[in-house]
């Protein structure tokens, strides 16, 4: 298990000066260790997390800015600034930023760390217009498992 060091991950920057390019969004792993995981995300208007379920880990988001649209297991629910947002182990989830206007930030964390450092380099790596089906399935290797788009969308 990778042991965490102590010290400050500065405002702006990301662990080893990581920044990603994940849907849209910009991520910055702000810690790493065996047992947890956490970035920064910014979400431009209009940007979203499409409904997935995380088998082996817990995850959360800590709202900083903005108003974040979630689908909970089936919930349309919403989450404001200093609003902590719980999303267990095997429960389908997406995340959306509905604004035309407002960029959202938040701090997301998982327990544990599991794959999900190593998937945001993949999905950095398929560049800004990947094919949907290999984002599904370099996902899927990594135990994020997206649900296929619904009826409605």
């Amino acid at each position: 298990m990778m042991t965490m060091a102590a010290g400050i991950t500065s405002s702006g920057t990301g662990i080893d000066d990581v920044i990603w390019s994940v849907l849209g969004q910009i991520y910055v792993p702000k810690h790493r260790s065996g047992t947890s995981f956490s970035w920064h995300a910014t979400l431009p208007p209009g940007t979203f997390v499409p409904p997935h379920i995380h088998p082996t880990q817990d995850e959360f988001l800590y709202v900083l800015e903005g108003r974040f649209d979630l689908w909970l297991d089936g919930e349309d629910v919403a989450a404001l600034p200093g609003d902590v947002v719980r999303l267990p182990m095997g429960q389908a989830h997406g995340i959306y930023n509905k604004s035309e206007t407002v960029t959202n930030k938040c701090l997301f964390w998982v327990s544990p760390e599991r794959r999900l450092y190593d998937l945001f380099w993949a999905l950095h790596n398929l560049g800004p217009n990947a094919n949907p089906a290999d984002v599904m399935a370099v996902s899927a290797e990594h135990e994020v498992d997206f649900l296929p788009p619904s009826e409605e969308a």
